[in-house]
């Protein structure tokens, strides 16, 4: 493993030295050959973006090469979004510690240079901030997009009133309830708990949780996020190598550290149990929308090895089932 693409622990985020004249928001956009989606992303912070002295709105290039960033980010941003590009791809991971490191503002969102916001989410946040200042985090309900920005899956909404998630860490330890574009972070958290490291599926989960551990974190029910899914990003490899599954039992492990002892048995193998069928199920999605047999039989075989069930077991039997009769893909 590069352990120098893929830190070990959380890399350390340092102060501002201008902490007490810095701005209020930080929207961070990490890039790396997303190109066809920054566009919409940026175009969606721009038109409810707050004035330029309130938040800094930066583009972070991980030396893309599939079209010139910097010229997009100036077309589309006019001036208002800053741009910088690294001296060498460093990886995800990396790019999200540069990202904090260079943010300047009290609030920070890292936004994903394929993943969008629909307005109004900068104010439900703000609203979030000012009612509960005690908070680490706030976040929104949020959906999943494909390529052409359609609507391919929903999520359940957590509670129906706005505010503090009762029994937080309980509940985001045995799941992962948030998909990045959704959660602002206050800057003086990464200073007191580092950046994201170990994995690069489900370090966003190890983050919620290390959060959750913490502090408490305030919800917003309105659908104001959203997460996108399409061939090329790091989740649709991770699924594809079932890099994914091996990757969130790492994270299981780590978590584990963060849960009170008398609680850690119970929630990790309910996070095992979670994730293990979602694993299941997500193998027939490999098979039929990647077309990908193969990958399909490991992602359900890694599942039942990481909670055998009766939903783990009978996927595993349809996906088998599947690949022996050759069964239709499209």
């Amino acid at each position: 493993m590069d352990l120098e693409r893929t830190p070990q622990t959380p890399p350390i985020i340092n102060p501002l030295s201008d902490a007490d004249s810095r701005i209020i928001w930080s929207v961070m956009i990490p890039v790396y050959n997303c190109i066809n989606y920054l566009r919409e992303t940026l175009e969606s912070v721009l038109q409810q973006a707050f004035p330029e002295e309130v938040m800094q709105i930066m583009v972070i290039d991980d030396c893309s090469t599939d079209g010139n960033v910097a010229e997009l980010v100036q077309t589309v941003g006019k001036g208002r979004v800053d741009y910088f590009k690294k001296d060498k791809n460093g990886g995800s991971l990396r790019n999200f510690e540069s990202c904090i490191n260079k943010a300047r503002g009290k609030y920070v969102h890292i936004l994903h240079g394929d993943d969008k916001i629909s307005p109004g989410f900068y104010a439900e946040m703000e609203r979030l901030y000012n009612e509960y200042p005690q908070v680490g985090a706030c976040f929104s309900n949020y959906d999943f997009i494909d390529q052409n920005s359609r609507q391919v899956d929903t999520t359940e909404v957590l509670q129906k009133a706005s505010g503090i998630v009762a029994n937080w860490l309980d509940k985001i330890a045995c799941k992962n309830l948030i998909q990045p574009p959704a959660i602002v972070v206050k800057r003086e958290v990464y200073e007191h708990l580092g950046s994201f490291f170990g994995v690069h599926y489900g370090e966003d989960w190890e983050m919620w949780v290390r959060i959750a551990s913490h502090y408490s974190v305030a919800y917003s029910p309105k659908l104001l996020a959203h997460y996108r899914i399409h061939t090329t990003n790091i989740t649709t490899n991770s699924i594809l190598s079932g890099k994914n599954v091996k990757d969130i039992q790492k994270v299981i492990n780590i978590i584990s550290n963060y849960l009170p002892e008398n609680k850690r048995r119970k929630l990790r193998n309910e996070a095992s149990k979670n994730f293990a069928a979602y694993f299941a199920a997500l193998s027939h999605r490999i098979y039929h929308e990647h077309g990908q047999p193969k990958a399909a039989l490991m992602q359900a075989y890694l599942a039942t090895r990481m909670y055998m069930s009766g939903t783990t077991v009978k996927e595993m039997g349809k996906i088998v089932i599947k690949c022996l009769i050759n069964y239709r893909r499209a």
